[in-house]
């Protein structure tokens, strides 16, 4: 009899511990292990050591501080199929976010997401069309890309020898010149007698994906004088680069630090931090702090848009231009320097 009622008593012990609140910690750990996104990347695909790479690492970055899990797809060609791989993530059960990355996705997400009222959409450097409200499950992701660009115009304004420097461009499109345009007015703010010379691959997605034509319009400003040339134009970009080694002048990346891919000829990369500003919009589906309906802009302030410098570029930027950039930086933030993004 005593025997059974002591096991009676455990029993009842055992019931009344798994009854109470789990603690909040191991309820959150379960809820972030059980988000599963899908990514779609814009045309170059994973390895175009820019954007695409960006944003795909933000998902890694994600998965092991969070253990969630992801898939990926890659439109092929000019991107034709894009819609399709939207659709499909966005059908998926399974799938509780669906990213896009790139402007070519904005049109497209936009009309998915209305017809997927339960799933969690984002957009990276959505293109938002005036008068037209987001969808309260889209959230669009921008950068200052015009101000991060100034700030790289005045590193190439005060570091050329030779007054002439180049930009290349990918896709002609609002945002890329956005880049043209910060670039150029950096330049002039610091070297009033500089030359800029702007050209772009094309005027379609593939034009991201064409490194032997940035590579020959690199070369052709090379030639015309240019020691510095910016480059906003994806996987193309890899031509600049190229060709800066080749004629050993000075090239700046956008997007990430691609210092690595040419080690000496890397003045600086104008950065786009969407590695982690994917993450953090990753936690705010995790803490239900989703910023669906809206654009969120990251940007110089934060320094989500910014610039490369480190020991590694520091010899090629100097000390010297590098604290007249920030005291730049500075008065773009406090308003002395306005720039309309």
């Amino acid at each position: 009899m005593n025997r059974f009622l002591g096991f009676f008593l455990i029993c009842v012990l055992f019931l009344g511990a798994c009854a109470g609140s789990p603690p909040e910690s191991a309820s959150k750990e379960k809820k972030k292990g059980s988000l599963r996104a899908g990514l779609v990347f814009d045309v170059g695909g994973l390895g175009d050591r820019s954007f695409n790479d960006s944003a795909y690492h933000g998902l890694e970055l994600a998965k092991e501080k969070h253990g969630i899990d992801f898939i990926h797809a890659e439109p092929s060609g000019e991107g034709a199929d894009r819609e399709a791989a939207l659709r499909q993530m966005a059908a998926d059960p399974d799938i509780d976010l669906v990213i896009g990355v790139g402007l070519l996705f904005s049109e497209d997400i936009t009309a998915i997401a209305k017809e997927f009222p339960d799933k969690k959409f984002v957009c990276i450097d959505y293109i938002a069309k005036p008068g037209v409200r987001l969808p309260e499950n889209l959230s669009g992701m921008v950068f200052e890309e015009k101000k991060g660009s100034f700030l790289a115009g005045a590193i190439a304004g005060l570091v050329t020898k030779t007054n002439t420097v180049g930009f290349v461009g990918g896709m002609e499109s609002s945002i890329i010149r956005k880049f043209e345009t910060g670039f150029a007015e950096g330049v002039k703010y610091v070297n009033p007698e500089a030359k800029v010379i702007p050209a772009y691959i094309g005027m379609t997605g593939s034009a991201f994906t064409n490194p032997a034509k940035g590579k020959e319009l690199a070369l052709g400003q090379f030639a015309r004088g240019a020691d510095v040339i910016y480059q906003a134009a994806g996987a193309s970009g890899m031509g600049v680069i190229e060709a800066a080694r080749e004629t050993k002048k000075l090239v700046i990346c956008t997007d990430r630090d691609q210092e690595p891919d040419a080690p000496g000829f890397i003045l600086t990369s104008m950065v786009k931090a969407i590695d982690r500003a994917l993450l953090k919009t990753v936690e705010d589906v995790l803490d239900n702090a989703f910023k669906g309906g809206e654009v969120t802009v990251f940007g110089v302030g934060d320094r989500y848009t910014d610039y490369v410098y480190n020991e590694k570029n520091a010899s090629l930027v100097s000390t010297t231009v590098h604290d007249r950039v920030e005291e730049i930086r500075g008065k773009i933030l406090s308003g002395d320097i306005a720039i309309e993004e």
